[in-house]
């Protein structure tokens, strides 16, 4: 075996093993994970947070068993895969061992680690920006159409996964303008564009038809999370995301830029300004762009190794590699769900010195947002399990949640064959069956929220059957209730409530 496939095999099984010890067994899912699992059993070309290439993933999951351990799996699957890619792209830019190597240990030592371990879309968003790149890489450097159409297979790909894709495209597209104005001479370019297109089609027909819900999205974003951003904070998280590589990388970005051999790379270093400043200006989440450094740490790590290959050079090369790595692992524990949550009670990491306990509100709590919305689930599953084998006849039960996390949490989670829940959030909204008369009613509502008297007032009876106990969990103090014998039409009621909520969405009057 060749000494860069022995290499590339230790970096991966490296990957492997990171991102499993990087989360204690006494962490739930996260909140997110469960709504991506359940679209699996209600599959359809668009949903209204996200597109549906993660519902297919999550169809493959349940194939498999649908255990933690693949929900788990995929993601760094998908990290692992950008890892190789990138290692090909230092390769295919005239990058040797060394730049690789660095690359890859850059990749590792960065907040990929902490974002490949969720299952939501932003792995395989990392890995299409990443693909981008390539295509446009591998054009230049053998100009076949065939480069300019896995181009646009990326791109369409990319946007039935998550729409941000779109501000690395407009990115890219102008760096390319500037740079490669003979690629907007190509046919075959437009061909690739259309291929994105066509891809993209099913989706966006689906858009169409439900009123542009991914508008009223962004604008719940804009007005609840964004609103909490800033331009300057998002550059400053860029440098977190990055920290234990800057000391090398910037220096091997600027080789690049004013190195002869590197002027034909110039587009790549402007396509990431150019996005940086796009998702700056909206005010975007930082990890949003992540999607943009395998290439750019790939195109850096050559930086360092052209500026190190003379004699006294080559010899800081172990120092160089070694580096990110030292300036790493004091922050692993720190960055990641490592610590069980018992010992977190009695002694918390400081987290405050890194910013991570701010949570999308923009307050500060003892724990970051992740790791609080990975506790308390599988507890909530075995109240409605509690509650289930308290209802005395078989009677119709609806299991009705004030958010998609409970939901998903108790689909998850609960032990009782059959049961789905529901809610008024998120695609549940369109996955209501109302055909069979509801008798009895399970209540999950954060603590904020407690019965009213008209809910008690609709049934024979209520129990409060118990709560959700972590105090660390963002659910805490969620409760479960149990209302038994509905003295009305409760179908009737859910309806009209449907119908007003999916108005909101579809931006009907």
């Amino acid at each position: 075996m060749k000494k860069e496939s022995i290499l590339l095999s230790l970096f991966i099984l490296a990957k492997f093993a990171l991102q499993y010890l990087a989360v204690h067994p006494d962490y739930d899912l996260q909140r997110d994970e469960f709504l991506h699992l359940d679209q699996a059993k209600h599959l359809a070309w668009g949903y209204l947070s996200v597109p549906p290439f993660t519902s297919w993933n999550s169809v493959l999951i349940y194939w498999l068993g649908g255990g933690e351990f693949w929900v788990r799996f995929f993601p760094t699957f998908y990290g692992v895969l950008t890892l190789v890619l990138m290692w090909d792209l230092v390769k295919r830019l005239g990058g040797g061992l060394f730049a690789q190597s660095l690359s890859a240990i850059f990749l590792l030592c960065s907040a990929m680690i902490r974002l490949n371990l969720l299952y939501q879309p932003n792995s395989v968003d990392i890995l299409c920006w990443t693909l981008v790149i390539y295509t446009v890489a591998r054009w230049e450097k053998e100009p076949n159409p065939k480069w300019l159409y896995f181009l646009g297979a990326s791109l369409g790909i990319g946007m039935l996964n998550k729409y941000s894709i779109a501000f690395l495209g407009i990115g890219v597209l102008l760096s390319l303008l500037l740079f490669r104005p003979r690629l907007f001479r190509k046919k075959h370019f437009y061909g690739g564009l259309g291929l994105a297109l066509l891809l993209f089609l099913p989706n966006l027909i689906w858009q169409i038809t439900h009123g542009f819900p991914v508008l009223t999205h962004m604008r719940l974003l804009t007005q609840y999370q964004l609103v909490n951003n800033s331009a300057g904070g998002f550059l400053m998280e860029q440098a977190l995301f990055t920290y234990p590589s800057l000391l090398l990388l910037i220096p091997g970005l600027i080789t690049v830029w004013f190195s002869s051999w590197g002027k034909p790379h110039r587009w790549i270093i402007v396509a990431y300004g150019l996005t940086l400043t796009i998702l700056a200006f909206f005010q975007a989440k930082g990890y949003y762009a992540l999607g943009l450094y395998p290439a750019i740490m790939g195109l850096g790590a050559i930086g360092v190794e052209k500026s190190t290959r003379f004699s006294f050079g080559s010899k800081l090369r172990p120092v160089a590699l070694a580096l990110p790595i030292i300036l790493f692992l004091p922050a692993f524990n720190l960055i990641h769900p490592t610590v069980g949550p018992e010992k977190i009670l009695v002694s918390p990491p400081n987290y405050a010195k890194l910013g991570l306990n701010r949570w999308e509100d923009g307050k500060e709590y003892p724990l970051p947002q992740d790791f609080a919305d990975m506790l308390g689930w599988s507890e909530l599953g075995s109240l409605v399990d509690q509650a289930i084998a308290q209802i005395p006849d078989q009677g119709r039960v609806l299991v009705l949640c004030g958010n998609y996390g409970q939901a998903g949490a108790i689909n998850f989670y609960a032990k009782t064959p059959g049961l789905e829940a529901f809610t008024m959030n998120a695609d549940y909204l369109y996955w209501f069956d109302l055909d069979e008369p509801i008798k009895h009613l399970i209540l999950v509502r954060i603590a904020e929220e407690p019965l009213t008297e008209r809910e008690i007032g609709f049934f024979e009876t209520h129990t409060t059957i118990g709560k959700i106990s972590h105090p660390l969990a963002r659910e805490a103090g969620t409760t479960v209730y149990l209302l038994l014998n509905a003295k009305g039409d409760i179908n009737e009621i859910l309806r009209n409530e449907i119908i007003e909520e999916k108005a909101l969405w579809e931006g009907k009057p």
